[in-house]
């Protein structure tokens, strides 16, 4: 009888355990139901969320793909800028050489033109007058003029070349 009383006993816990794990395992399948429900909706809403990440990621790609030109335009123009600034560093640096040495040339022209007049003997006995120092002076200025003017067009030719 005891072994009946115990069995009885083992019959109660073992029927309170398995109501309890049959609460359970209902509440489990209650859960799964609510979270596949819950993830359908979650994957429907990712599905709309990538194509609408696709569609926009093709609007940029698309609108990079017009912009691109624009860059390279830039980049060149940049570049050309670039090219100008150094060409004209490099006919500042010509014209301030050339300029400095078309004074000292035109000095010294006219240093020698002055000492031509001065020393110049006369053969002819006759005084040379004042009009006739001007007269030579003055073709000797013209012709320095023409000299500095062809050289001056021929360093625009250089500078244009370059």
């Amino acid at each position: 009888m005891i072994i009946a009383i115990a069995f009885a006993i083992l019959v109660l816990f073992l029927v309170i355990v398995l109501v309890k794990v049959s609460k359970t395992i209902e509440e489990a399948n209650r859960t799964i139901k609510i979270v596949s429900s819950d993830v359908d909706l979650l994957l429907h809403q990712a599905d709309n969320l990538m194509a609408k990440g696709n569609t926009l990621l093709e609007d940029v790609n698309t609108k990079v793909a017009t912009i691109d030109p624009l860059f390279t335009a830039v980049a060149d123009l940049s570049e050309s800028i670039s090219d100008v600034n150094g060409s004209t560093r490099r006919l500042l640096a010509r014209v301030n050489h050339s300029s400095t040495t078309k004074t000292a040339t035109s000095a010294v022209l006219a240093a020698k033109t002055a000492k031509r007049f001065f020393v110049r003997k006369n053969t002819s006995k006759q005084p040379i007058s004042s009009k006739e120092n001007q007269k030579k002076s003055d073709a000797t200025l013209k012709k320095n003029q023409k000299n500095s003017t062809i050289k001056m067009k021929e360093t625009q030719s250089e500078v244009k070349h370059v």
